[in-house]
């Protein structure tokens, strides 16, 4: 572990490692975010020899998260990249949503300082959680020098904070990276496969503090007997709101609609709606244009992030 005068700032918002069940044996029938920060940090012995600072920021499940702790997260970390005491930032996590908040981190965020988010699969409470060597790991990514950038943290393995994708519902080694780790780490020391990436700088200021003045973004997901009807009623309902309107159109495929739902959403767009066509594929990027917007090597969660960004700017 590099020494250093510095700290990690480690930032709690709940989640199933932070969760606990009646039985220890119980991995699927816990109450997330029930453990606080001090005493997940106390259930790893090695990280109390470190420069660390912690603090709650929320005690979420993460399925619940909400544009406000976003808000409010986004400023924290950005405070703390800029605060020259603090090396990085490590922030644990429900794993439900972690792939849209990081993603969110790295558009947002300015600097070049390790943002570091991991979480668990097995509640705080379990036999063999899976969290305390997670955040063990994040902290050391964190301190390691030369780091930079959002990056998830997850069973050894470093992933991008907007490339990184939950895969499964239930394994420990539950994210992948379609196009390939950042890093890994072996017997406590990080070994770099990649270029470290670097946050884009939208800026975290300009997030709203209140729910009801972020855009609506749905998204409508493309399957058999798709006919578009959803099109119209997010439409009805942003008017009703008086929101902005943006939709992910969750293709099969290389992002590929049905005859009815690309029309509607055509039309859609014509009439001053935001349109970004993802696919609901695992892995692979959508190709070719075509009427819509296609977004790429983004996962339909993540263009749903890059969609609120857009709206908001």
């Amino acid at each position: 572990m590099p020494s250093t005068v510095t700290k990690v700032l480690i930032v709690g918002t709940g989640g199933t490692i932070a969760g606990r069940a009646d039985s220890s044996t119980d991995h699927v029938g816990y109450t997330a975010g029930s453990v606080g920060i001090g005493e997940l940090l106390d259930g790893v012995p090695p990280l109390r020899a470190l420069p660390l600072a912690f603090e709650q920021l929320a005690q979420l499940d993460s399925k619940d998260m909400d544009f406000g702790t976003w808000q409010r997260l986004a400023l924290r970390v950005q405070a703390a990249m800029d605060d020259p005491g603090i090396a990085g930032v490590v922030i644990t996590h429900g794993t439900d949503t972690l792939e849209e908040t990081a993603c969110l981190l790295h558009h947002v965020l300015q600097g070049n300082k390790p943002v570091v988010l991991t979480a668990a699969m097995r509640p705080a409470s379990s036999l063999s959680p899976d969290g305390p060597q997670n955040l063990m790991d994040a902290v050391t990514l964190a301190h390691t020098p030369g780091v930079s950038g959002v990056l998830v943290c997850f069973a050894g393995r470093v992933h991008r904070g907007d490339r990184v994708r939950k895969v499964h519902s239930y394994q420990v080694d539950a994210f992948e990276s379609p196009d390939g780790v950042v890093a890994v780490l072996e017997d406590g020391v990080v070994r770099a496969l990649q270029a470290w990436p670097l946050p884009l700088g939208w800026g975290v200021h300009r997030l709203p503090a209140f729910p009801e003045a972020w855009p609506r973004v749905a998204v409508v997901c493309n399957a058999a007997g798709e006919d578009g009807a959803a099109v119209a009623l997010w439409e009805a309902l942003a008017r009703q709101e008086g929101r902005p309107l943006g939709l992910v159109a969750a293709g099969t495929g290389n992002g590929t609609l049905s005859r009815a739902l690309e029309l509607a959403l055509l039309e859609a767009q014509a009439r001053g709606v935001a349109v970004l066509r993802a696919t609901r594929c695992a892995a692979g990027p959508v190709v070719g244009g075509g009427g819509l917007p296609n977004a790429g090597a983004m996962s339909w969660p993540q263009a749903r992030v890059a969609l609120l960004l857009q709206l908001l700017a």
